[in-house]
């Protein structure tokens, strides 16, 4: 009822002023500067409500896992960072180990700390992930900074090494940087590693990790995950607007 009651109104309100837009020709003057100033009070709030709704409408739908994927996937998955807003949606000065949400986490050796992380709303028409994150680093007096992305029970749930896995990314640096994209899977006492460049120069890129030149076994594996790892990283920022994973069987020759 309250719905209906409210595009009654809506609908006489426009009827009223299309009718005193079609008579301003002929208002009288002191009438007419008064409906000016309500029109000009009213399109104050009307054009609030429209700023508002574009910005909103045009972001990527918070908790979407709406991504391209191959032929035959049988599993999939953007972690949380990327899906929707954390608790925490940033730490500075962050020490190695440090978690961001329950899924990523940062390693370095720094002596000294001097990087953030943020996770931040994307905005753009091209972003499908509604959030991204960003790192900045200054000094930086490690040897080594990573990231780490812990991958779902999902993930190696019938896992074989007829299975390919793939890792798709949109990055951004302020200059030039080298990442590395470490599949790591635990299987029993052992952890097989299969490490791919990600393409320098390049914002989207996708990678593949094809399991048949591992040595995995398949009866044995407890968990997988990923490592992003930075080389020289001192004085960037980088900005991971999406991350995807992709899992399917290698077509049969």
């Amino acid at each position: 009822m309250g719905k209906l009651l409210e595009r009654v109104l809506n609908t006489g309100a426009l009827r009223r002023w299309r009718r005193a837009a079609r008579a301003a020709p002929s208002t009288p003057l002191a009438r007419l500067r008064q409906q000016r100033n309500d029109a000009r009070k009213l399109r104050m709030h009307l054009d609030q409500l429209i700023h508002t709704a574009d910005n909103r409408l045009a972001l990527p739908k918070i908790d979407s896992s709406y991504f391209p994927r191959p032929h035959g996937t049988d599993w999939s998955w953007r972690p949380e960072l990327w899906r929707g807003p954390l608790p925490v949606a940033g730490v500075s000065s962050v020490p190695s180990k440090t978690r961001l949400g329950h899924e990523i986490q940062m390693f370095h050796d720094c002596a000294i700390s001097e990087l953030t992380l943020r996770q931040l709303r994307n905005t753009r028409e091209e972003d499908l992930a509604p959030y991204g994150l960003r790192m900045d680093v200054f000094k930086f007096d490690g040897s080594f900074l990573s990231l780490v992305i812990d991958l779902p029970a999902e993930a190696t749930q019938g896992l074989t090494r007829q299975h390919l896995v793939r890792l798709d990314c949109i990055a951004e640096s302020e200059k030039p940087i080298e990442i590395f994209a470490r599949l790591n899977i635990k299987h029993g006492p052992n952890t097989e590693q299969l490490v791919r460049e990600l393409p320098p120069g390049e914002k989207t890129f996708s990678v593949e990790y094809d399991l048949a030149y591992s040595r995995l076994n398949e009866k044995r594996i407890e968990k997988a995950w990923i490592d992003l790892i930075f080389e020289a990283p001192d004085m960037n920022q980088v900005v991971l607007r999406d991350l995807t994973f992709a899992r399917f069987l290698r077509a049969n020759l």
